[in-house]
């Protein structure tokens, strides 16, 4: 990265002694090598207001010591590209994708399951948690003795985020009843518990779901396949090659005929192409 660019925006009130162009460009340095994230210049004022309370917390006093520091404390460089993520999500956000599961995906891992197979699932940047339950509402369906069959069999579902705090509102499952609104009624009356203004999963639900802390960009510990995947608007924080790395090691981590949703303005390129083909605008089934 070049650190003669200029910022796309101004910083006032920020002295350079404290935070400049240099310390941006070394926090996107890390962030890329760290997440494969990707932070253009006109992001500057968002760093700096992300990580200002970390370098206060941590007594550095200017971020080019906190850079210092990151760059020898893995924790801390963790928790500094946990502050940096965006985590904007919300209930059946893109409800096609609901809607092909249900009707196309559905069937089919119910036969498994009562065929007594295991069904996994995998929310891959699962934020804080509105994707994994709206697929696991939709998974349990619209009849409350069946749902409850397809709660007690081999079916798991991992639900996993580079950032702690995203991954504790996700298993914390509650949330604000006019968040739940874009979620089928039906769904939202069998499978959550209301009080007041506030929706909690119920257990039926919660029962399902792991929520793990998982750097995609780094080994993933999962030996078994997934069945779906869903993976949403992450990629566009990626640079190319690593989107196309990623996407091929999802189409490796699905069984044969296993689909894939991805985001609405991301696309499968590269080696992953070969291994995956198009049902539906942005979603794809591996081929058998």
């Amino acid at each position: 990265m070049n650190a003669a660019i200029a910022f796309d925006e101004p910083m006032p009130g920020i002295s350079p002694d404290v935070y400049g162009e240099r310390d941006f460009f070394a926090v996107a340095e890390i962030v890329h090598a760290h997440a494969g994230i990707m932070l253009p210049a006109g992001k500057a004022m968002l760093v700096y207001s992300r990580l200002a309370p970390l370098v206060r917390e941590a007594g550095c006093g200017t971020f080019a010591n906190y850079i210092a520091r990151i760059r020898e404390d893995r924790t801390e460089q963790a928790r500094a590209v946990a502050a940096l993520t965006t985590n904007h999500t919300f209930f059946y956000r893109e409800a096609h994708h609901f809607e092909h599961f249900e009707r196309e995906v559905r069937p089919a891992l119910l036969r498994k399951l009562q065929a007594r197979q295991p069904v996994r699932l995998w929310s891959a940047g699962c934020s804080s948690g509105e994707e994994t339950w709206s697929l696991v509402m939709a998974l349990l369906g619209p009849e409350r003795s069946e749902g409850r069959r397809i709660a007690k069999s081999d079916l798991r579902v991992l639900a996993s985020d580079i950032a702690p705090h995203a991954l504790r509102k996700g298993m914390a499952a509650t949330y604000g009843a006019k968040d739940m609104h874009p979620v089928p009624e039906a769904l939202r009356t069998l499978w959550t518990q209301q009080a007041g203004d506030k929706v909690t999963m119920g257990p039926d639900a919660r029962g399902l779901v792991r929520f793990r802390n998982l750097n995609l960009q780094g080994p993933w510990p999962m030996r078994g396949r997934f069945d779906v995947i869903f993976c949403r608007n992450v990629m566009i924080y990626f640079d190319n090659p690593t989107k196309e790395r990623l996407v091929e090691r999802f189409a490796e981590a699905l069984v044969p005929g296993g689909s894939l949703y991805i985001g609405h303005s991301e696309r499968v390129t590269g080696p992953a192409a070969g291994l995956l083909h198009s049902v539906g605008p942005t979603i794809y089934r591996r081929r058998t």
